[in-house]
């Protein structure tokens, strides 16, 4: 078992409030993300969970019992850092065992939990070497095992990729997704990059300023966004939001053209994904502009459009698209596919 439930946690240092009345269900099993931008108390709120750093206000259970005032060792979790925090004059074998050597276990169960968790991390070959002759992302998988060989009730990640490099990190996040699929374990995993998010969770908690701004899986967060916030957060590129006016019925984008508008509430901006615009000629779709750059990425390309006073659109075509900078385009949003967002930055729901 493996659920944890947040009751209207708070954090204080001193008078300031870093997490604000946090309510939370994880059930067992699940891969939660929590994600947002430096400084929006995720790490902090994962601590609080592992109970490294004390609940000023509200409760933590974990299967149901509250563990709010027990310590570390008590809740039965193991955590992942974005430090290795290998002992370097140990080998590898010697490193995983360790925590359960220090608690007095049998050497026989010592070597069984270690050669288990080395298979599942394809570890094997690396069972004698000691850090230093291992490479990042072995070195990760290393302290990954340490953890399971505790078989904890959960585990918690805290930003594990972010001292690796582009390609280690996307191997590691295979193998942190694979090691989910085997494990069936709840895991809580910290970042702030949202393609992690992404792609590794079952559910994304997104977090700003210390409050839940949403939480849904991955397609439930990009198809249908809170607020402002979290359109923009969600996506790479992110969202083109743009100023607009609402009235009978339709939308007028400001020195664009007008739209049918199908919401409840009056907009003051449009949201509109890059992958949902297409490159007309001039004069057509809702708005014009001149291409400033063309990003060639391979399979895309990101059309930077300079819209005037609506300021730059990003739009992503096809690769091998045919455009150069200065040329005159029309630009056209796919209907079904437009946010609206009221003044307050709250996403407005079809009337």
């Amino acid at each position: 078992m493996g659920s944890i439930t947040l009751k209207s946690a708070e954090k204080w240092f001193g008078e300031l409030q870093v997490i604000k009345g946090v309510d939370l269900e994880i059930q067992d099993g699940e891969f939660v993300v929590f994600v947002g931008p430096s400084g929006c108390g995720k790490s902090t709120l994962l601590r609080m969970i592992g109970g490294l750093e004390e609940t000023s206000c509200g409760q933590i259970l974990i299967d149901g019992g509250d563990v709010t005032d027990q310590p570390p060792s008590k809740r039965g979790l193991t955590m992942v850092f974005q430090s290795y925090a290998l002992y370097p004059h140990m080998s590898v074998r010697d490193n995983m065992g360790f925590s359960l050597k220090t608690a007095g276990a049998p050497k026989a169960e010592i070597d069984q939990k270690v050669m288990k968790a080395a298979e599942v991390l394809k570890l094997e070959p690396y069972l004698d070497r000691r850090p230093k002759a291992l490479s990042g992302g072995q070195r990760q998988r290393v302290a990954i095992g340490r953890s399971i060989v505790r078989d904890p009730t959960a585990f918690l990640f805290d930003e594990p990729l972010s001292n690796l490099d582009a390609a280690l990190r996307v191997e590691m996040r295979y193998e942190i997704a694979k090691l989910h699929q085997r494990l069936n374990s709840t895991m809580i995993y910290v970042t702030h990059d949202q393609v992690e998010a992404m792609t590794l969770a079952d559910r994304i908690v997104v977090l700003e300023f210390g409050v839940i701004a949403q939480v849904g899986t991955p397609r439930e967060l990009y198809e249908n966004p809170a607020n402002l916030f979290v359109a923009q957060f969600i996506g790479s590129p992110k969202m083109n939001v743009l100023p607009c006016a609402t009235s009978g019925g339709q939308f007028q984008l400001e020195g664009g053209r007008s739209g049918a508008f199908d919401r409840a509430g009056m907009a003051t901006q449009i949201g509109i994904r890059p992958e949902h615009i297409d490159l007309l000629s001039p004069g057509e779709g809702h708005c014009d502009g001149t291409i400033d750059v063309v990003e060639y990425l391979g399979a895309d390309s990101y059309v930077i459009v300079d819209a005037g006073l609506l300021g730059q659109i990003t739009v992503r075509a096809h690769g091998d698209i045919d455009l150069s900078p200065g040329q005159p385009v029309g630009l056209g949003f796919h209907e079904g596919r437009r946010h609206f967002f009221d003044a307050q930055g709250k996403a407005l729901p079809k009337g």
